[in-house]
């Protein structure tokens, strides 16, 4: 190899033909040269060879015979290959490469015998492999009859696991990894192995078929924890390959597998992962074995679940250490299981003091995790409309006491003398606790709890339309933003439900009407805002409860960092909603024309003739779209244009870029959970699981209902009787 560099001759198109010894020969086809060199990357390597003849390369598969055998066909598939490639050609001056493929017809290649039985046609069963190199070039010249489908699919185990073992003097990191290796290229190979010695020091196996030569023999290196090849009789007089043999894959291979695949892909579901292993490696698994397998690999990327309470002290700690000025509150019961864990990072709590509307969002979520346990959560709106999460806890069950003692953790750590605004459920966890640990805040029922509780009351024959209406009207009423609007919404109710239009005169109209409400809810009316901050969780399955942690603090500081990047490129003086929302009114606000008044205030006529006042001082409309929005209605606007001052000095300072900006001027440090204490069962246990567990079977997708809601009884649309339905009533048609 002169200077370091090697020749390599690229041929495509032409044909393999085997010699009676089972040797390969290329001819025919076109040839292209080029050099390689230890720096050299597989991928330059590839895109060069694609250029030549001008292929995709996703079809075309990179091959070369090894020295001094003509029957062995290496893959060229990353960096290391083509390393070895030069370390084993490195008295050569030059090597062949064949490019294969994936389109190559199917009367280009000679008929071969299979070396795979799940893929086998009759008319390659017809006689035994010869006994060759293991390392076939089936491969390479294709399977008789099969589709260029079936071979990609055989063509992605074949890559991977096929060279797993090259011959004596190959090295291994350990003996796991030799058999690991020894398994897939079992495996992919098609024939089945026993082990004549397997410890730590030394690994002898030998074909399972009496009689066949086939055999490895490994030793561990001195002072090392590396295993080498000494021994390898590369032949098989067995029928390796035939439906005589059917290899079948551990559970240890089956977990390595769907690893890789989770990693990716947390969300996979069994089925899923049935139908990947049998297209990609041909390997047959059953439902319930795909289940547990993906136990064992999300125990392998995540801990288990158990053992990741008994973490948790120490987790609290190096939160605290890491992100001073973070809060984090740890219970356990009696018999030290599990009870409650309360989380509030620094610069949540900073971002939210200083930078966004005191206006908090309370909500929970059910874990998918093997002992379930409760989400629960405040969060906040920065500037641009975005959630902003600045407390959480994970609780065992969801109850009222749990809810209590949650609002205690976070009046303790806000300590501020602001009006909060709260838009919450009303339970009475909350309702109750509300009052006692923020003295003059403001409650705001959720629009969406108050809308299934509306629903769950509706009596009579009621089609969907209507139910549709109806509900639209409970909306347009907790919208309405003066007095005379939600009145015109309660009349039109009234026309299509009276018991709807009482419902919702005796639930309260100024904990969830904008006509009414005292508090600042700046049009938000619903609590789901945080469904984007349960997505962070939701989408990562049946985590451990460290993990659960892990999870929500990495998106928190992905958060805070591309919102500070974002804003960085920001220009305006508004964020960019805020100067949308702004925009349109403005557009709209040509439309109305401003009379004179004497004082401060201004009278603004509409299109309609209604005349809206309008108190720049006090920064008050008529309308009540300003004091509910905190940006100026389209009449304050078109006072403020006429008086030619500037609009942007009338919008709340939540929404102004330097106040985002503030929200987010703290950082998050991560906290390295792979330094945690490593914890054996002679370990002493701080925290147990709690004992409330997953029950078996899939959950019940059944609504629970808040405290103190009444089930509707059953009521029959055929007699107006109550206490069955229609397809269980007696009375005659």
């Amino acid at each position: 190899m002169a200077n370091g560099k090697l020749i390599v001759i690229c041929q495509l198109g032409g044909k393999f033909t085997t010699t009676g010894d089972g040797s390969l020969s290329y001819s025919g086809g076109d040839a292209h040269a080029m050099s390689v060199n230890k720096d050299t990357k597989f991928d330059d390597f590839k895109s060069e060879i694609g250029e030549m003849w001008k292929h995709d390369l996703s079809s075309i598969t990179i091959k070369y015979l090894l020295p001094n055998n003509n029957r062995t066909l290496i893959t060229i598939s990353n960096d290391k290959d083509i390393q070895r490639m030069i370390e084993f050609h490195e008295d050569s001056t030059t090597v062949n490469v064949y490019i294969v493929t994936t389109h190559a017809a199917a009367s280009d290649v000679p008929t071969m015998p299979c070396s795979r039985s799940s893929r086998t046609t009759a008319a390659g069963r017809a006689s035994p492999v010869a006994p060759t190199d293991l390392v076939t070039y089936a491969e390479v010249i294709g399977w008789q009859k099969l589709t260029d489908t079936e071979e990609i699919e055989q063509q992605k185990l074949t890559a991977s696991w096929k060279n797993n073992i090259l011959g004596v003097d190959q090295q291994f990191n350990s003996v796991n990894e030799l058999r690991d290796a020894l398994h897939k290229y079992s495996l992919a190979h098609g024939f089945l192995y026993t082990f004549k010695s397997n410890d730590s020091t030394r690994v002898s196996v030998k074909c399972k078929t009496k009689g066949c030569p086939w055999l490895i023999h490994a030793t561990k290196l001195s002072t090392t924890q590396l295993f080498r090849i000494r021994k390898m009789n590369r032949t098989h007089t067995c029928g390796v390959g035939t439906n005589a043999v059917c290899p079948r894959a551990s559970k240890k291979l089956l977990a390595s597998i769907v690893k890789e695949k989770l990693q990716n892909t947390p969300n996979y579901r069994p089925m899923e992962i049935v139908d990947e292993i049998r297209q990609d490696y041909g390997i047959e698994v059953g439902y319930a074995q795909a289940w547990r397998v993906m136990e064992t690999a999300r125990e392998e990327l995540h801990g288990k679940c158990k053992e990741a309470f008994n973490q948790l002290p120490w987790l609290c700690e190096k939160i605290m250490e890491t992100n001073p000025g973070s809060v984090t509150t740890l219970i356990t019961r009696d018999d030290l299981s599990f009870h409650r864990l309360f989380v509030s990072y620094h610069a949540s709590l900073y971002g939210f003091q200083n930078g966004c509307r005191p206006l908090l969002f309370l909500d929970n979520l059910t874990l998918k995790s093997k002992y379930q346990g409760e989400l629960l959560s405040a969060n906040a709106l920065d500037g641009n409309d975005g959630i902003f999460p600045v407390a959480f806890a994970i609780v065992d069950v969801l109850s009222d006491d749990n809810w209590h003692w949650f609002l205690v953790q976070l009046e303790a750590v806000l300590q501020t003398s602001q009006f909060l605004t709260f838009v919450a459920d009303r339970g009475k966890g909350i309702s109750d606790s509300l009052p006692q640990m923020f003295k003059n805040c403001y409650h705001g029922y959720c629009l969406l709890h108050l809308t299934e509780n509306l629903k769950g009351e509706l009596k009579g024959p009621f089609t969907q339309e209507v139910v549709h209406a109806i509900v639209s009207e409970l909306h347009n009423a907790a919208y309405a933003p003066t007095v005379e609007g939600f009145k015109k919404c309660v009349e039109t109710m009234k026309c299509l439900s009276p018991e709807a239009c009482e419902w919702i005169q005796q639930n309260k109209p100024e904990h969830w009407a904008n006509a009414f409400f005292n508090g600042s809810r700046y049009n938000h009316v619903k609590s789901n805002v945080a469904d984007s901050f349960y997505n962070w969780v939701s989408e990562f399955p049946a985590l451990p409860i460290v993990e659960v942690i892990e999870t929500m603090r990495r998106k928190l500081m992905e958060l805070i960092y591309k919102c500070r990047v974002d804003s960085d490129e920001w220009s305006s003086r508004l964020t960019p909603s805020a100067e949308e929302k702004l925009r349109k009114i403005t557009s709209n606000s040509r439309s109305v024309e401003v009379l004179f008044s004497p004082g401060s205030t201004y009278n603004v006529r509409d299109t309609l003739g209604v005349i809206n006042v309008v108190n720049l001082d006090d920064w008050e409309c008529s309308c009540r779209e300003w004091q509910i929005t905190g940006l100026p209605c389209l009449h304050a606007v078109a006072v403020i244009d006429c008086f030619g001052k500037n609009v942007y000095d009338y919008c709340s300072k939540y929404f102004t870029i330097e106040t985002y900006r503030i929200a987010y001027s703290e950082s998050i440090n991560p906290v390295r959970t792979a330094d945690g204490p490593i914890h054996t069962e002679s370990s002493p246990v701080r925290v147990h699981p709690p004992s409330i567990r997953r029950p078996s079977g899939r959950p019940k997708e059944k609504r629970v209902r808040p405290e103190g809601e009444v089930k509707r009884p059953l009521h029959c649309s055929k007699c107006n009787k109550v206490g069955h339905n229609k397809v269980k009533c007696r009375q005659s048609s």
